[in-house]
């Protein structure tokens, strides 16, 4: 059984950070890419950032470069969305996901196509004064 559990959320004023935390089992995780997801209640799914250990490719959405890192543990089985220069607009529901044969950039595009199965629950991040 794959799971994949974030934490890490929370409320936090704007200009601040915060470490998301995404813990994975029932898979090898360096043989997966990682991705870190945000959804608001009427949107669409948006990738934010992904990364492939063996595609040696990480992706960012611009609305993230610059202010957010994804980094992974694969000792771990760990990954994690370190995240700076907080905005209101980042408030939401943040999610980690693995995916077996995508690149990066390809698994931010299409959030979609990764199966239900390789999905954290999420973690709520509002940002807000």
């Amino acid at each position: 059984q794959v799971q994949l559990v974030e934490s890490g959320g929370g409320l936090v004023q704007p200009g601040g950070s915060l470490k998301l935390s995404c813990t994975v089992s029932g898979i090898t995780l360096h043989y997966y890419a990682i991705g870190w997801f945000r959804q608001v209640p009427g949107k669409e799914r948006e990738g934010v950032s992904c990364d492939s250990t063996l595609d040696h490719s990480t992706y960012y959405a611009d609305s993230v470069k610059g202010r957010f890192t994804i980094s992974r543990d694969n000792g771990k089985n760990a990954a994690y969305l370190e995240m700076n220069s907080l905005q209101p607009e980042d408030t939401a529901i943040y999610y980690c996901a693995a995916d077996p044969s995508r690149p990066p950039q390809a698994m931010c595009y299409t959030p979609v196509l990764v199966p239900d199965g390789y999905w954290g629950q999420g973690t709520q991040v509002t940002v807000s004064s």
